[in-house]
């Protein structure tokens, strides 16, 4: 039985959605084709003779490009049984299935998506849907198979700081968190829990990917340091293995405030980068999304990674119902005071809220009174800003942002730019703060990709 897995967009990273179940799929006898579509349309005939078609949606814009796919997909291979999974299938179920899908599935999905391959293949059809919509169940992992992947030369690169780049490649060490920000996409489905993939099964990912070109690797984990049990001897036996392979990781500030003692082993270890969700600067944000730092402690943790050696990138969500003129303002002087202003990727200076379905933000009476009826199209619930000036200039911060990207303007330029629109709607000259980074832009690494959600 022929099954088709399709990625629509992963953030310039090869899909470990398709490498990972395509290896549970072919050990199981079935014939499986990738196909990646943020790097290549879709061929004339990849959909002829599928028995299932699935769609992997990690992340909001994947799910919007999906939905948009599946009525085409439904009309055109009306016995082809169809299959959405991944983080957000089950908190997007609704448009989904209006769409065209037959089956959801979350979490840990891989075991779901092989047992609805067999049903289909038996002849039990595509619905009603039988397997879990949400499964935590600890898997058996197998190493993901990115034989029909394109090649590592299609993705983002890590730039760095003397402008050469490397290929970059993609694992996960675990998935889900223990944590349960408010605002995060991941708890509507893992709930404070998270799994740990084996340390053999990452190891020989990476040295595949490795095989192929990478010289680069970033863990893909929510939250790197959930487990430092886990996380720390696998990035020893990594720089053991491959003592040239660089690195980044995502971990929360309350984490690197926590574990900052392992900071300096994981910069020997080859760690180039952190990503941080600092989201933002205004403690009543950070108390509605309950992050669990403070301003202070952001500040702190740029002090520790700046002893360890660690570049930052932190990521912010920019607009909020609860965001002012002036707290934006301030998270720029913040920035330039910390030497982070041009270090920022353009694109967190116009991120605006989403609220999916089933987020805890909703627990929040501040919440409810502003929000308006949920979008199914744009899966989110709606929301103004009270203040109509704050909705206009995050009009201009986007439209400056989105040419700038596309222009692959410096970002001097368009922090200069955004600087000058604030000033504008706050009723001042526009000029920029003369706050200029503790480090030259070139010196900072990063991944070339310019979106992040």
């Amino acid at each position: 039985m022929r099954i088709v897995l399709i990625a629509t967009y992963e953030m310039g990273r090869q899909p470990m959605g398709l490498a990972s179940p395509a290896a549970w799929l072919r050990e199981a006898g079935f014939e499986v084709a990738c196909y990646d579509l943020g790097v290549a349309s879709l061929p004339p005939n990849a959909l002829d003779g599928a028995a299932v078609v699935g769609f992997h949606v990690p992340m909001h814009t994947a799910t919007r490009l999906t939905a948009d796919l599946l009525p085409d997909v439904r009309k055109r291979f009306p016995d082809a049984a169809l299959c959405c999974y991944g983080l957000y299938a089950p908190v997007s179920e609704s448009l989904l299935r209006e769409r065209g899908a037959d089956v959801v599935l979350g979490g840990e999905f891989e075991a779901g998506l092989l047992a609805f391959c067999r049903r289909v293949a038996a002849g039990g059809g595509a619905a009603p849907q039988s397997e879990p919509r949400i499964s935590l169940e600890r898997l058996d992992f197998r190493v993901p198979d990115r034989g029909d992947l394109p090649a590592l030369d299609h993705y983002a690169r890590f730039i760095l700081p003397d402008g050469t780049g490397r290929r970059a490649g993609y694992v996960e060490a675990s998935r889900g968190c223990k944590h349960t920000c408010r605002h995060c996409p991941v708890v509507p489905v893992y709930n404070g829990r998270f799994r740990i993939i084996p340390r053999e099964i990452v190891l020989e990912d990476i040295a595949r990917q490795v095989a192929a070109g990478a010289g680069h690797i970033t863990f893909g984990d929510p939250d790197f340091f959930n487990g430092p049990g886990h996380a720390m001897p696998l990035v020893r036996a990594l720089h053991e293995r491959f003592p040239g392979l660089s690195f980044d990781v995502t971990i929360k500030v309350e984490h690197l405030l926590l574990h900052a003692d392992l900071l300096p082993e994981l910069r020997r270890c080859g760690c180039a980068l952190v990503t941080s969700a600092v989201e933002a600067l205004d403690e009543r944000i950070l108390t509605y999304f309950d992050k669990r730092h403070t301003r202070d402690d952001f500040i702190e943790a740029v002090r520790l990674l700046d002893a360890a050696g660690l570049p930052l990138n932190p990521t912010f969500v920019t607009f909020t119902p609860w965001t002012t003129l002036e707290s934006y303002a301030d998270l720029l002087e913040t920035l330039g005071e910390q030497g982070l202003l041009e270090t920022v990727s353009p694109i967190q200076l116009a991120i605006r809220l989403l609220i999916p379905s089933g987020s805890r933000l909703l627990e929040l009476p501040e919440v409810q009174a502003v929000i308006g009826a949920y979008d199914d199209a744009q899966q989110t619930y709606v929301w103004r800003h009270r203040d109509p000036t704050v909705e206009r200039f995050f009009a201009t911060v986007r439209d400056i942002v989105m040419d700038g990207v596309s222009r692959q303007a410096p970002r001097k330029e368009i922090v200069a730019a955004v600087w000058g629109a604030l000033g504008e709607a706050m009723g001042k000259d526009g000029s920029a703060p003369d706050l200029p980074p503790r480090r030259a832009r070139a010196a900072i690494p990063y991944l070339n990709e310019p979106w992040y959600c």
